[in-house]
């Protein structure tokens, strides 16, 4: 069987959303994009990506827009919280030995990227819009829609992220996201030139770190044990973020933390979890990215297994004999890599959290990050 000429629809403009269209577009089908975002915006400051992500791009083809308007680099660097150097961590190729193993950039503008390359596909993006109710039809599911059209389709696919109506829908039985314990703040500063590429400062209970997301800018995170996920006023961000700051005596760091101010674009998130048991699919209805299996950037690696999603459930749908099959297919090919990225990412933050050992720590990063280098 060929996707070509399938009715597909997507719950959710998101990258995994998009990507899905992408790719699907390409095998031929006719691809309806459902976002209830009107501005179909995208929020959020900078985001890091691994090399398995810069592949993703590859195959998507928009890797070239992301080498023009984000930032690819090669290696990370660790240090104390007082500046000695403990590590120079290689990121290797995955790309191609063309392209750095790394890089990050601006959460907008890597949607814009999408955005665009999703409606240069030919893909019927529908702003405002979502599902009302979703019904098993003749031959696929019977859509109605928000804007008061019913629509049928012979797949529906949920890309509507950690909340997802669509996994709601299919499966009320589902588990809810659960916070953590710890939390992510990001901001954008100017970019020092001393800063070539992803550099990490581990302090006492928090992690600092910064990555370049274009010529002229950088992204601050900073990862913080937080045991309750309690509402923090935004106009408590800057005082809080340099507070964390405060105790790192590294001179980057000092320097980063003098440079803090109102315009610095502060994001502060409660980092949540959940991965959906087996199976991810009932009936034309599957969910992908974090609808199914959303995790914490431990591995910065939450997108780049979203939009494999995407790439996988496409490949599978345009090969196998029926719609059925394909979703068979996609899951098991999907299952045990995104499984991986979920628990091993929650690991590491409980090792943060109970100050636990540190080989273990370094060990799952290794095995997690050689695993991510292997084909999807």
């Amino acid at each position: 069987m060929s996707a070509s000429g399938l009715r597909v629809l997507i719950i959710g403009g998101g990258f995994s959303g998009m990507s899905a269209a992408i790719q699907l577009r390409k095998a031929g089908a006719h691809v309806d994009l459902v976002e209830i975002d009107p501005g179909w915006r995208s929020y959020g400051a900078g985001i890091s990506l691994g090399g398995a992500t810069l592949r993703a791009f590859r195959t998507l083809g928009i890797l070239d827009e992301f080498l023009k308007r984000g930032s690819a680099t090669d290696g990370v660097d660790l240090y104390t919280s007082s500046g000695h150097l403990i590590a120079k961590l290689p990121t290797p190729r995955i790309a191609g030995p063309d392209v750095p193993g790394g890089g990050a950039i601006m959460r907008p503008a890597l949607a814009e990227i999408l955005a665009e390359a999703t409606k240069a596909s030919g893909t019927n993006v529908r702003l405002g819009a979502t599902f009302e109710s979703l019904g098993e039809g003749a031959n696929g599911v019977r859509a109605k829609l928000s804007d008061g059209s019913e629509l049928s389709y012979d797949l529906v696919i949920g890309a509507d992220g950690l909340y997802s109506r669509t996994r709601g829908a299919t499966f009320p039985d589902a588990p809810k996201p659960r916070y953590t314990g710890q939390c992510v703040w990001r901001a954008v500063l100017p970019r020092p030139a001393e800063v070539e590429h992803a550099t990490m400062w581990l302090g006492n209970k928090v992690k600092a770190g910064v990555n370049p997301v274009s010529r002229d800018e950088i992204y601050l995170f900073v990862t913080e044990d937080r045991p309750s996920n309690d509402r923090i006023e935004p106009g408590r961000f800057l005082s809080l973020l340099r507070e964390m700051l405060a105790p790192f005596s590294a001179p980057a760091v000092k320097a980063i933390h003098a440079s803090l101010n109102e315009r610095s674009r502060i994001v502060y998130r409660p980092l949540e979890a959940l991965l959906l048991p087996r199976p991810w699919s009932k009936g034309r209805v599957v969910l992908i990215g974090d609808a199914a299996h959303a995790t914490t950037p431990h591995l910065a690696s939450g997108a780049c297994i979203g939009i494999e999603d995407a790439i996988v459930l496409a490949e599978e749908i345009d090969r196998t004999e029926t719609v059925d099959e394909g979703l068979r297919a996609f899951e098991s090919r999907r299952w045990e890599r995104c499984r991986m990225v979920v628990e091993n990412s929650k690991r590491l933050g409980e090792i943060e959290i109970t100050g636990g050992n540190q080989a273990e720590h370094a060990q799952i990063m290794r095995e997690s990050l050689m695993a991510l280098a292997a084909p999807i």
